[in-house]
């Protein structure tokens, strides 16, 4: 892996944790999940899984909100799912009615909106069921599951897919368009300016 692949992961990921912290007070409304979907998008799905698992392996870690390892896991994996969908993403989004100047109709702010929303959604899903699994010791019945979903997810859930559905709608395309303009990426032909 190239030194500048590492610098990038590196500084991906200590902005994904340094957001995190300084917004800790908004309860699920971080950065986080952004940051590893723009980073996969950038530099490809494997850069973005490192960035989203090496940002969970950390705050999670050291987490205010406290430690459970099953949970921490599945956090660090679901997380990953942002970076791998940033690359698979990349491809679909360079084909999608780009001008030859970069100029970007609403329904390209709108397609990012849409993706944030739904990984947004699989996550959450994901990581209410492992946390209902410990919560009830194992003794999961299809009530539990969905009884876990629902209180996890609507209370928290809706503000979680809700902001990082107006992250990934209004900053997707600057910040790709940034990050490739001074650090370049994978090949790709996202324009630049």
């Amino acid at each position: 892996m190239k030194t500048s692949k590492i610098a990038v992961i590196a500084i991906l990921a200590a902005l994904s944790i340094g957001t995190n912290y300084a917004m800790i007070s908004l309860f699920n409304v971080k950065l986080m999940d952004f940051i590893v979907f723009v980073g996969g998008f950038c530099f490809g799905p494997f850069v973005g899984v490192l960035i989203g698992i090496i940002s969970w392996a950390v705050y999670g870690t050291l987490n205010p909100m406290g430690f459970v390892l099953p949970i921490w896991v599945s956090t660090m994996l679901s997380e990953a799912i942002y970076g791998v969908a940033g690359g698979l993403v990349r491809k679909a989004v360079t084909s999608h009615e780009v001008g030859e100047s970069g100029n970007y109709s609403i329904g390209t702010y709108i397609f990012f909106g849409t993706v944030g929303m739904f990984l947004t959604f699989t996550y959450d899903v994901i990581t209410n069921i492992v946390f209902g699994y410990f919560a009830y010791f194992g003794h999961v019945t299809w009530w539990t599951i969905v009884a876990s979903i629902v209180s996890g997810f609507v209370p928290f859930g809706l503000v979680h897919v809700a902001s990082n559905a107006a992250f990934f709608g209004i900053g997707c395309v600057p910040t790709i368009r940034a990050i490739m303009n001074v650090v370049g990426g994978e090949k790709s032909d996202f324009p630049k300016e």
